[in-house]
Parts: structure tokens; C-alpha cells; sequence
């Protein structure tokens, strides 16, 4: 089994790449849907949570705002936040990994080489396209204002750093081109792993 860790900054088309993936048969775990099962009703990180942060779980599932505000009040909080989260994030993959029978899994962590993910794989692939292409997608989303764009763009490894960084960069000006990108990929790992 071939780990590929795929990331890309906010607006980048990093989902729709990972689609692309999972059209050539590829498996897709996804770090941002397990905090989502996760943090949902009945998910594992709740009672942690509720002993934790009891005014961050509201109707049963860990508040995403809640955990903002009380962030915004205590910043040394994120530290106790992360302790809980991360080994259950790692929990879910390692649980997804020893159940798919795919011969490339793609690991979709948006902060791979902020966390050290990309130690943990065979290989890396980062999203990306130009500065201009990235805030318009982003607007037309309708979810966040340019600041809050500006915001989390500022807290993320520079785009250039991670492409830097990265064994695969694929350019989604295109999705034709990021789909020809992603089937040349596909087929490189497959060459090595079937060597």
C-alpha cells in the first residue's frame, strides 16, 4: 500500500483533485471529515470534550464556534484541544487504513508539512494556482470575508514553501490539466509499485 499525502492551501481545488484521485481507484481519507465524524453526535471526541471544555459541546456534538470563542479567550487552550484531537484524528486513519484493501491511499491533510504528516508517508502531492485564481475561488464560495481569507491565508506554509516540499506538484488552472497531472501520478506510483 502507497501512502500519498495530499495538501494545498485554502482555494487551491485540493478536493476536487482528491476526486480526481479516487476516479483512478484510490482510496481517500480525508483529515477534515474524520474531525467532522469526530466532532458530530455520538463521535469519539465529544466526551472528551464535554469533561474537557464542557460549554464546547452543545446538542450532544463538540461546537466548531464554541471552540473558537473559548481559543479567542485562551489561547494556551488550542495546546489541550489539539492533545485530544490529534490522537483520535490518528485513530480514524490508522482505522480506515488497516480497512481498505486500495493499492494508493491518498491522505487529504490540508496542514501535512505543518504537522509533520509528511513523514508519515511514501510521498507527497501539493496542490496550487495563482494567487488571483485561489481568492476568487474562495469568494465565490460566499462563506467568509476577504479578511478571514486573508487571515487564514497568513497562517498557512506559503504555497511556494509546500510546492518546494512536495514530491508532486499539481497546477489546477485547468481541470483538464490537473486531471492529466493526477493520471500521470497515478500511473508512476503504479509503475513502482507493480515493479
Amino acid at each position: 500500500m502507497f501512502l500519498l499525502g495530499l495538501t494545498g492551501s485554502i482555494g487551491m481545488g485540493k478536493s476536487t483533485t482528491a476526486q480526481m484521485f479516487v476516479d483512478h481507484g484510490c482510496a481517500l481519507w480525508d483529515a477534515d471529515a474524520a474531525v467532522h465524524r469526530l466532532y458530530a453526535k455520538g463521535g469519539a471526541a465529544v466526551a472528551p470534550f464535554k469533561a474537557a471544555f464542557p460549554d464546547a459541546v452543545i446538542d450532544g456534538a463538540v461546537s466548531r464556534s464554541a471552540l473558537k470563542e473559548i481559543i479567542g479567550r485562551d489561547p494556551a487552550a488550542l495546546k489541550q484541544i489539539e492533545a485530544i484531537v490529534h490522537p483520535l484524528v490518528g485513530q480514524d486513519r490508522a482505522t480506515f487504513l488497516a480497512q481498505t484493501q486500495a493499492d494508493i491511499v491518498v491522505l487529504d491533510i490540508p496542514l501535512l508539512f505543518e504537522t509533520g504528516g509528511d513523514a508519515r508517508v511514501d510521498a507527497t502531492a501539493c496542490v496550487v494556482t495563482d494567487d488571483a485564481t485561489q481568492e476568487a475561488r474562495v469568494m465565490e464560495r460566499g462563506t467568509m470575508t476577504r479578511e478571514q481569507f486573508l487571515a487564514i491565508k497568513a497562517k498557512q506554509m506559503p504555497a511556494a514553501e509546500k510546492c518546494a516540499r512536495a514530491t508532486y506538484v499539481i497546477e489546477t488552472d485547468t481541470l483538464e490539466h490537473a486531471a492529466a497531472q493526477v493520471q500521470d501520478i497515478v500511473k508512476e506510483i503504479r509503475s513502482q509499485l507493480h515493479a
